[in-house]
């Protein structure tokens, strides 16, 4: 695996959302080349390789938002192999241009599924894209075990890098970072508690799905690299309480990123004033806010969709069970559930 790839910085945060010592870490995974899936793309690759589902030369097909996109990009290069990736309509147009320099071939799809939206037409399209490409890989982020297996050397970096941990705060996407780090964590630290932060719209933790406009959290499928019993809580963040934090955290701590950022970090100052001083807080900030300047930090574009406005709530609203309601603004839960199962797995 690239050097560059790793070892990424802890920072402390309290402002904006409160002030010393009721702060948290933040883990800045956009010190990476592409963000915090450099680690699993590279890992795939590697794995699929090692197991010989990867030829040498072999085109690598998947599907992505832009995170992933990049890693396999750089694992391309890496190995050696050429990289095709399916988008949407919803890939930021420096995320496209990012990608072509980087030599993948970027396919978008027009429209998406009834059941599944764009992520299903994606996936969709992948398998169209196979079909003419004999001996392609899909690494299949979404439930490849090696994407969860990934993250084990950033747990151990994590157990350097602090005095331990009482709460892990990860945005909840492929499942993957949650899944990975906190099995890996929970061996040297049992008592460790997570709080899974997942988007409005979602379908993770099972709300109904809904158009989502915030890319890198939340699913309109289910992944199952998600480790339901390994949340002891989730919280669902709204794209305007979001982009409030992602520039909040700009402009007091110049740590700041996109929306899943953005989303963490709101989640994680609620966490550390709730707590009592001292609660060891981590929290993990996926990307930088580079990609995103066409779209949180772009007055037009937030003004377009309604997301400039007042500050969220100090706390946010509390539902007992994910099926209680519709959420539209920043909420918790202590139910976690499986939605692909017919029984709710309640964490105590």
């Amino acid at each position: 695996m690239p050097l560059v790839v790793g070892n990424t910085p802890l920072v402390r945060i309290d402002q904006p959302f409160t002030g010393d010592p009721r702060g948290f870490w933040a883990k800045l995974e956009g010190f990476n080349p592409g963000g915090i899936k450099d680690r699993p793309a590279l890992h795939m690759v590697r794995r699929a390789r090692e197991r010989g589902d990867l030829a040498d030369g072999a085109r690598i097909v998947e599907s992505t938002s832009g995170t992933l996109g990049l890693g396999l990009a750089l694992a391309g290069i890496a190995y050696g192999h050429p990289v095709t990736l399916v988008s949407d309509p919803g890939m930021e147009p420096l995320m496209l241009r990012l990608l072509r320099a980087y030599g993948a071939e970027v396919h978008t799809v027009d429209e998406p599924c009834a059941e599944g939206g764009w992520q299903e037409a994606r996936r969709r399209a992948v398998g169209s894209i196979l079909r003419d490409h004999p001996g392609a890989y899909c690494p299949d982020q979404y439930h490849n075990p090696d994407n969860v297996a990934a993250y084990a050397p950033m747990a151990h970096e994590l157990l350097e890098q602090t005095d331990g941990i009482d709460i892990l705060v990860c945005s909840v996407g492929t499942g993957g970072h949650s899944a990975g780090l906190s099995s890996v964590l929970r061996e040297h630290l049992p008592d460790l508690r997570v709080i899974g932060v997942d988007a409005i719209g979602s379908t993770i933790f099972g709300q109904s799905p809904r158009p989502r406009l915030m890319r890198g959290l939340g699913s309109s499928i289910y992944p199952r690299n998600v480790a339901y019993p390994t949340f002891d809580e989730v919280h669902w963040v709204a794209p305007a309480e979001a982009v409030w934090a992602c520039r909040r955290l700009a402009s007091t701590s110049y740590a700041s990123g996109g929306w899943s950022v953005g989303a963490v970090g709101l989640v994680a100052g609620w966490a550390a004033r709730t707590h009592p001083a001292g609660t060891r807080i981590v929290a993990i900030f996926p990307d930088g806010p580079q990609r995103y300047f066409d779209t949180v930090y772009n007055d037009e574009f937030c003004r377009r969709h309604g997301l400039l406005g007042a500050a969220p709530d100090l706390h946010p609203a509390r539902i007992d069970d994910p099926g209680e309601r519709e959420v539209t603004s920043w909420t918790r839960c202590t139910t976690v559930v499986d939605p692909t199962r017919s029984r709710a797995a309640r964490i105590p």
